[in-house]
């Protein structure tokens, strides 16, 4: 469904789960960069009304997922830590198009976006099949239904925006790449690490 190159480890699942503060806390924090991206691409496009509801909506549910998430650390007792550099996020965004024309970048920042909520999905897929803790497991389950609609909603606004980028073909280089960015990753109790 993803098209992702190379699946995670379940085994990641473990070391996640010897830290259940981390996990959660960046978690919480990939939740409000989401958000974030969101509304920074309404004020970049506020002349795209459809792609402007669309971020709106996001934006919403991604701070609302936040909120889920700090829920969670509050109710076990934990504390939301500092936001986390996302290594991950940085190595893909520099593969974005950063000349050309701002249709061109849009179409790839709307790449990138989709790529990172594949992977988030994916993520939480793994989680929801092999925690041993099954309230964090339904957890994660809901929340992967969520991301893959956000996946599938980014690719179809890059495909909307421009017939002059061929986005398939821009996908599967993004697809291509990530491949090579998370043979790096997978070792670290973070949604990306």
């Amino acid at each position: 469904m993803l098209g992702l190159k190379l699946p995670t480890d379940p085994r990641w699942v473990n070391i996640v789960e010897s830290n259940l503060p981390e996990i959660l806390t960046d978690h919480a924090w990939c939740e409000q960069k989401a958000a974030t991206n969101a509304i920074s691409i309404v004020v970049s496009n506020p002349d795209r009304t459809e792609l402007v509801s669309d971020m709106l909506a996001l934006a919403k549910e991604e701070i609302e997922h936040f909120e889920l998430v700090h829920e969670v650390i509050k109710k076990r007792g934990y504390e939301l830590g500092r936001e986390r550099k996302d290594s991950y996020v940085n190595e893909l965004y520099k593969f974005m198009i950063k000349g050309g024309s701002r249709n061109d970048q849009l179409v790839d920042r709307l790449l990138f976006s989709a790529m990172i909520e594949a992977r988030s999905c994916e993520r939480f897929k793994t989680l929801s099949e092999n925690i041993e803790d099954k309230e964090l497991a339904a957890f994660y389950y809901d929340l992967m239904v969520s991301e893959a609609g956000h996946y599938t909603m980014f690719l179809r606004h890059a495909k909307n925006v421009t017939e002059r980028v061929d986005v398939d073909k821009r996908w599967k280089e993004w697809l291509a790449h990530e491949a090579i960015v998370i043979q790096n990753y997978g070792k670290s109790e973070t949604v990306h690490g």
